[in-house]
């Protein structure tokens, strides 16, 4: 278990790496270098509306992925979606900007935000599922997390080159080449990724499946359909607290409150750096408590604090805006601790890859992909603090209170074989 655990936490944090080093760069540079006909707020949705894209195709890449998951084993899907990541982070790094090939430039950038989007999107339903999938069913929570723990590692990698290049280099200089050397450091841990997975072994639970989906994703929609609703509605809110916090803020202090991007990067490496190091502490909760009852606590305290976040973000003061970013992945990781756990036990084995991947992801589109994108439409037309997009996060937290209202709880049961909800 330590050993599979080890190799699912730095997959996904390679993979969230490429896919967050994307999100910082569209904060902070992308939109002059790739539209530059834009007026900066323009420009800064537009690049914006490039990282969602990466969230569309999320869903696509756990259909695909997911049907290799449930009809070649869950192995096969580690392998080959790192290795899709890795390749289309490195090449954006090697984009022309507009100025060299025009609009071609934005084009490409979009395919290859799509092509991350499509390899993450197969990345977390393997990951997960192989650990769990191993896992004795009383500390079934705990080792699932280590694949949760991933994103908050790629997260801090990700902010930590460019918090150093920006302290390094001049504005000129960061505009001109800076921004491309995190994408082309993708490389390197890719391809150790790539070596360590190479030797996992296949999960159990697949290999003692005697029938396997012809259609995965058929069997889903038609069977589980509510619960793949469900989930994502649950799970939009931990998407949309996390990239509100990450992306929105960082783009809304720099221009707008006149924050050093460095003070910036600090204070939401700080908050994610707790994040992770308590994930384990909610899984752990979770196999003792149940997973439920922590989503619904989560939700609730997401409700509950999205309005003094934004307040405390618009004061600029570094150690303000810590404690509203705290406040708001503490709440975060009190749901996401232990969807790594709930999302495979909720679903049967012969659809888990496909169902618990569609739903995770489905989930990133409705909080993540939007969020952005949104909360800075409604900032522009807010005073010195964005209500609006407080009232916007509150909303989907009750959202997601609800959705998971309706599903059951699922520990400490054994990953069953028949789907534990009422369709």
């Amino acid at each position: 278990m330590p050993r599979l655990a080890t190799a699912s936490l730095a997959g996904t944090a390679i993979e969230f790496y490429d896919f967050f080093v994307y999100g910082t760069a569209a904060a902070l540079v992308l939109g002059p270098l790739f539209f530059p006909t834009f007026s900066p707020l323009a420009g800064t949705l537009a690049a914006f509306a490039t990282f969602g894209v990466g969230f569309v195709a999320r869903p696509l890449g756990s259909v695909l992925f997911g049907h290799i998951g449930d009809r070649r084993g869950r192995r096969p899907v580690l392998v080959a979606s790192l290795l899709l990541t890795g390749a289309s982070t490195v090449a954006v790094g090697c984009l022309p900007t507009y100025d060299r090939i025009g609009v071609t430039a934005p084009l490409l950038l979009l395919v290859l935000r799509f092509l991350q989007g499509l390899g993450l999107g197969g990345e977390w339903g393997g990951a997960v599922l192989l650990t769990a999938e191993h896992a004795p069913a009383d500390r079934r929570g705990l080792w699932s997390s280590f694949p949760q723990v991933g994103p908050a590692v790629g997260f801090v990698l990700a902010n930590g080159v460019v918090l150093v290049l920006s302290a390094t280099l001049t504005e000129a200089q960061f505009a001109a080449w800076g921004w491309r050397v995190p994408f082309w450091a993708a490389g390197v841990p890719a391809v150790l990724g790539l070596w360590l997975r190479s030797s996992l072994p296949e999960s159990p639970r697949f290999l003692e499946l005697g029938d396997h989906a012809r259609v995965p994703l058929a069997e889903v929609v038609r069977d589980h359909w509510r619960l793949v609703l469900l989930t994502a509605g649950g799970l939009a809110v931990g998407y949309a607290i996390f990239y509100a916090v990450t992306t929105w803020s960082l783009a809304y202090a720099t221009e707008r409150l006149g924050v050093s991007r460095t003070v910036m990067l600090t204070c939401i490496m700080g908050a994610v750096v707790v994040k992770g190091a308590l994930t384990p502490v909610a899984a752990m909760l979770g196999d003792r408590f149940g997973r439920r009852p922590l989503c619904l606590v989560g939700c609730a305290a997401a409700a509950l604090w999205m309005l003094p976040m934004v307040a405390l973000l618009s004061t600029g003061a570094p150690l303000a805006m810590f404690l509203g970013f705290l406040g708001a992945l503490l709440a975060f990781v009190t749901m996401f601790g232990v969807i790594a756990a709930y999302l495979p036990e909720l679903y049967e084995p012969r659809v888990r890859c496909t169902g618990a991947a569609v739903g995770y992801n489905l989930g990133g589109v409705l909080g993540g992909a939007l969020t952005p994108i949104v909360a800075t439409a409604l900032a522009e037309h807010s005073g010195r603090v964005p209500w609006g997009v407080g009232a916007y996060l509150t909303v989907i937290a009750l959202v997601s209170l609800g959705c998971f209202a309706l599903l059951p709880e699922t520990r400490p049961v054994r990953l069953p074989a028949v789907q534990p909800v009422l369709e």
